[in-house]
C-alpha cells in the first residue's frame, strides 16, 4: 500500500468517525443566506470561550431555539433572556459577558453589514485573509474564532476553501497526512469542512486519537 493510500484511508476513517462540522451539531443548516451565517457567527463566538466545544454547541442551540437566529431577533432580544438561555446550555462563568457580546455582535452586523454576514465577504474582496481581519472586528472573536467561523463556512463560501487552520494542520501532520491544505481537500470526498472539523475533534480528544493510532 502507498503513503497515499495510507493517507486517503486514514481521511475516510477521520470522515467517517468525526466528520461532523459543529454547525451541524448546534443544528445549523449552513447556507450563503443571513440567517445561518449570522447563527455561524454566534457559534464561533460561543466557541471562542475557554469551554468546552460541547457546552458551547449546546448554548447555541438554546439560543436558536429561543428564537434568536437573526441579528434583528438577536439584538431585540433581552440582555437577561440572552443570559437565561446560555444557561440553560450551561454556558456558565461567561454566561453575562457573553450575553453582551452577542447583542454587540447582532448591532455591528445590522450597522456594518446591513444585516447581512454576505456583506463582510464582499468587504473582504472574497479574500479568506481579510475576512479574518474583519471577524476579528466582533467583541470576543479572536484569530481563533475567525478560523472556527472561515473552516466551517468554506461549505458555502467557495472562494474561502481549502481552509484548513493550524490546529487542523497539526493534527494532520501527528496522524501523517499531508499538512497543505490544498492537499488534505483532495482527500476530502468534497466536503473540506468535515475534514477539518474532524481533524480539529481528533486534536481535542484523546480517546478518538488512540482509536485511529
Amino acid at each position: 500500500m502507498t503513503r497515499t493510500d495510507d493517507a486517503a484511508g486514514t481521511a475516510r476513517i477521520l470522515l467517517d468517525r468525526a466528520g461532523r462540522t459543529y454547525a451541524e451539531d448546534a443544528g445549523i443548516t449552513l447556507k450563503n443566506t443571513p440567517s445561518p451565517l449570522f447563527e455561524l457567527l454566534v457559534l464561533a463566538l460561543l466557541l471562542s470561550t475557554r469551554i468546552s466545544a460541547d457546552i458551547a454547541v449546546a448554548a447555541a442551540r438554546e439560543l436558536f431555539t429561543a428564537g434568536y437566529r437573526t441579528p434583528e431577533k438577536m439584538k431585540a432580544a433581552r440582555w437577561q433572556s440572552l443570559v437565561d438561555a446560555l444557561g440553560r446550555g450551561h454556558y456558565v462563568r461567561y454566561d453575562e459577558s457573553t450575553a453582551t457580546r452577542l447583542g454587540q455582535a447582532a448591532q455591528r452586523v445590522l450597522d456594518e453589514y446591513d444585516g447581512d454576514l454576505r456583506g463582510l465577504a464582499e468587504e473582504a474582496g472574497y479574500d479568506p485573509a481579510r475576512a479574518a481581519e474583519l471577524l476579528q472586528g466582533f467583541t470576543g472573536i479572536g484569530p481563533v474564532g475567525a478560523d472556527i467561523f472561515l473552516r466551517e463556512v468554506q461549505s458555502v463560501w467557495d472562494w474561502a476553501t481549502p481552509f484548513f487552520d493550524k490546529r487542523a494542520l497539526a493534527a494532520a501532520r501527528d496522524l501523517g497526512l499531508p499538512d497543505d491544505p490544498a492537499r488534505l481537500a483532495d482527500l476530502a470526498d468534497g466536503r473540506p469542512e468535515a475534514l477539518a472539523a474532524a481533524l480539529v475533534r481528533v486534536s481535542l480528544d484523546r480517546e478518538l486519537r488512540a482509536a485511529l493510532g
